[in-house]
């Protein structure tokens, strides 16, 4: 029997590979049910950091699509005076929502496991030296972003939009995702985590003074992520996924992909007695790598405009931002120097 402590999407998605194999699984979640972190609030699957679409991904990882989603090939960045429209070839990114509705990508996750007879135990959890996979999600001291947002009801037109502003968002971004009368607010700071409220309440004026918005049956959001570039992949035994073992993004925080590969390459290795620790440093080394650099060229960037310009500027953007996940020669220049700026900077993580 395998033990998995959580049941996000890092912990489903190897909880379902283990399974298809023969497994006898045993899932611990302490809440009462699937994503209790979210409150359907939409968040987007990348399709930038990999040169093949997510879904596409996913299906290679045996996970189906058994949730909602939107495809996205267009969307507008602004810096409040700017305004950037983007129309793509391809999709930009899918539209989920998270949480425990039915129709979410959590939701969609979980009817999987249950129908494949993986054993969830809600409201549960056992000590971490009882577990083979680790799967927790975000490390409190390890947090790099908090979010503060709001999902509401409206009739406005399907629309995504940024904002990338330090009165929003201190070193972050605002956005706002409507899809079939249905909506969400956020603002991301990546710093000076006590703005959060008041970012939040400049959004909420600018995208009023932007667009046509309009919101009723509110409620309101939040979250975290935490980021590490000193792994722990495994310790004791025991296989860490997800935000558990760190993986994120540092620059814009797109990590489902990622949590769902490490949990499908964690399944892997115990189903062929592999190295899990050397399979995710060769998946995910180079990215982290690569997010302090972009990290550290945002932060640097004075109001965005010059690196929003030159993604424009491409005759394939996805292509482009694509490029700067792989630890291209001039991240691998400027690395050292961005690691030691974002180790200053962003005391508590392990840079």
């Amino acid at each position: 029997m395998v033990s998995i402590l959580g049941s996000g999407p890092a912990g489903l998605s190897a909880a379902i590979n283990l399974a298809r194999e023969g497994f006898q699984i045993s899932v611990y979640e302490k809440n009462k049910d699937v994503g209790q972190r979210f409150n359907g609030d939409f968040q987007g699957l990348e399709n930038w950091t990999v040169n093949e679409d997510v879904h596409q991904s996913f299906k290679k990882m045996n996970i189906n699509q058994g949730y909602d989603y939107v495809p996205f090939k267009s969307f507008t960045l602004s810096n409040g005076d700017r305004f950037w429209n983007f129309q793509l070839d391809k999709t930009a990114f899918y539209l989920v929502k998270r949480g425990p509705q039915e129709g979410s990508l959590d939701y969609g996750l979980k009817e999987q496991a249950l129908d494949m007879g993986v054993d969830i135990n809600f409201g549960e959890t056992i000590p971490g030296e009882s577990t083979d996979i680790i799967a927790t999600g975000p490390i409190v001291r390890e947090k790099f972003a908090v979010a503060r947002g709001a999902v509401f009801e409206t009739d406005m037109d399907d629309m995504a939009m940024a904002l990338v502003n330090d009165h929003l968002a201190y070193k972050g971004y605002s956005y706002l995702l409507v899809n079939g009368g249905y909506g969400t607010i956020s603002t991301v700071l990546f710093h000076d985590f006590h703005l959060l409220k008041d970012c939040f309440q400049n959004t909420l004026k600018i995208f009023r003074e932007l667009t046509d918005f309009t919101w009723a049956n509110i409620h309101h959001s939040g979250g975290m992520g935490s980021f590490s570039n000193q792994n722990t992949f495994e310790r004791n035994g025991r296989l860490y996924v997800g935000e558990a073992a760190g993986i994120q993004d540092l620059l814009w925080g797109f990590g489902i992909r990622d949590a769902i590969t490490s949990g499908f390459l964690a399944a892997k290795a115990l189903i062929h007695n592999e190295d899990y620790s050397e399979m995710a440093e060769q998946q995910f080394r180079k990215k982290l790598k690569s997010s302090i650099v972009n990290r550290f060229l945002w932060e640097i960037s004075g109001n965005y405009s010059w690196i929003v310009d030159r993604i424009y500027g491409q005759n394939d953007p996805l292509a482009y931002v694509g490029s700067f996940h792989r630890f291209n020669w001039m991240q691998r220049l400027l690395y050292p120097l961005a690691r030691l700026a974002m180790k200053r900077r962003y005391g508590n993580l392990r840079l």
